[in-house]
């Protein structure tokens, strides 16, 4: 493999100048990167339906949400191409020093399957920036995307060897990417228990650093000064949005206890406009199939584990239709903080709805949490607001608002949920070494 992306430039440049041929390989992989971002909008269309038959998605929303952030993370990370500097540094003594960023060698990409088209673009847009080349290691379950951006890329320009795409089981393809000589580094996204074998591997191997965006049980605190419809949706859609097949779902949702009662009752009352069913043929579906047989009975399976612990099932928690892995989404109620449906990640329509009293109380049961991915705060007092947000351990907290994500924003956890950032200038970082010069400076011993 080789270890750092080489674009050519025209030969004209360097007869005329070195310096300028050097300022167009950055500026040239930067056009690169937006060529490429200009094919995944365009073909857009084809990228929703692969990304439906392949998860279950809904295809418009895949369309907007989906491919669009992909499409917006690669002309961020295009821009910061050219844009990669190093430091001078004060030396005591007779020398100078200063820094280089350089690309790190081979990344291994080893992507999810509930966002295969924006995870392959937040991993892969950085390092193509960075200048690596790299092993993109799709899901099982979802591949047909990642090879088709990586025809995509291929169309941009982007050098053959650049990306490579190589489909596979996780305890065979990813395994061997973890663990091979080889490769400079790791960025993983999926399940804690995966993430510690990852580490396990590079550990044996060469210590390469591993970065995880891992699981969740995130929590969203609705205090009772809180307009009561915008708290139903949102709390709606933080657990929902996407099947609830999103590591970052709010699936603990506590709520103050003056408004309990008129919210459970708001949104038992909301949950019955709710539809479930095929998104390819039926415009007014909210929810699609679980991602395959496997996910859906392992949701069904911690339903029937919540009614087991004493939990009151309010709406939903039924298979849905004849056929198909279709999940009609369960609402708990009169949940405690022990039971298993409260405290490990279910990946699946399941909401958790818990009172509280105090803001002291909300912040310690936010936090009692192996997990710390993201969190959600819905409150009118900016005091409140300010003391739960810095008291949450989280690596993302939305106030009034829920998945709101940009590719200027850091994504990333703490605790269980993994540590290293995809988007935002922070991901850059995974994918550069730092080198140190240091020089003498004239009239010392040295020089």
């Amino acid at each position: 493999m080789a270890t750092h992306v080489r674009i050519c430039t025209h030969t004209v440049l360097e007869r005329i100048h070195p310096s300028l041929a050097l300022r167009s390989i950055h500026d040239e992989r930067g056009r690169i990167i937006t060529r490429f971002a200009e094919l995944v909008e365009k073909h857009a269309d084809e990228l929703a339906v692969l990304e439906s038959l392949d998860a279950g998605k809904h295809p418009a929303v895949t369309k907007a949400v989906d491919v669009g952030n992909a499409a917006g993370s690669l002309r961020y990370f295009a821009g910061a191409a050219d844009k990669i500097h190093g430091e001078t540094l004060k030396m005591q003594g007779p020398f100078q020093a200063y820094t280089l960023r350089e690309p790190l060698g081979v990344a291994g990409l080893i992507i999810p399957w509930n966002f295969p088209t924006t995870m392959f673009a937040i991993k892969v847009a950085p390092a193509l920036a960075a200048g690596c080349t790299m092993v993109v290691k799709p899901a099982e379950q979802t591949p047909l995307s990642a090879l088709y951006l990586a025809d995509l890329a291929k169309q941009a320009g982007i050098p053959d060897g650049v990306i490579n795409v190589v489909p596979g089981f996780g305890p065979t393809a990813g395994a061997a990417l973890a663990s091979h000589m080889n490769v400079d580094m790791v960025s993983f996204t999926g399940s804690t228990e995966v993430g510690r074998l990852i580490m396990e591997a590079s550990a044996r191997s060469n210590l390469k650093p591993v970065y995880l965006e891992l699981g969740g049980k995130s929590p969203l605190i609705i205090f009772g000064d809180a307009d009561l419809d915008m708290a139903v949706e949102l709390a709606i859609s933080a657990n929902f949005f996407n099947k609830g097949e999103a590591c970052v779902a709010a699936t603990r949702v506590y709520v103050q206890d003056s408004i309990y009662d008129r919210f459970e009752e708001k949104l038992a009352e909301r949950m019955k406009s709710w539809v479930v069913g095929d998104p390819l043929t039926d415009a007014r579906v909210n929810q699609g199939p679980q991602v395959d047989k496997t996910q859906y009975e392992r949701v069904l399976s911690y339903i029937d584990q919540g009614k087991r612990e004493g939990a009151t099932l309010l709406t939903g928690g039924r298979p849905c239709g004849q056929k198909g892995c279709y999940i009609e989404p369960a609402v708990f109620t009169n949940v405690k903080e022990d039971m298993v449906i409260a405290k490990e990640e279910i990946f699946g329509p399941v909401m958790c709805l818990m009172k509280f009293k105090t803001v002291e109380e909300a912040i310690a049961k936010a936090n009692d949490t192996r997990y710390g991915l993201g969190a959600g705060v819905v409150t009118r007092d900016l005091d409140v607001a300010n003391r739960v947000v810095r008291s949450v351990r989280a690596g993302v907290v939305w106030l009034n608002c829920y998945f709101a994500m940009d590719s200027d924003c850091p994504f990333g956890g703490r605790k269980m949920s993994g540590f290293g950032k995809d988007e935002g200038m922070q991901a850059l970082d995974k994918y550069l070494a730092v080198k140190a010069v240091v020089t003498p400076l004239r009239g010392s011993p040295w020089m």
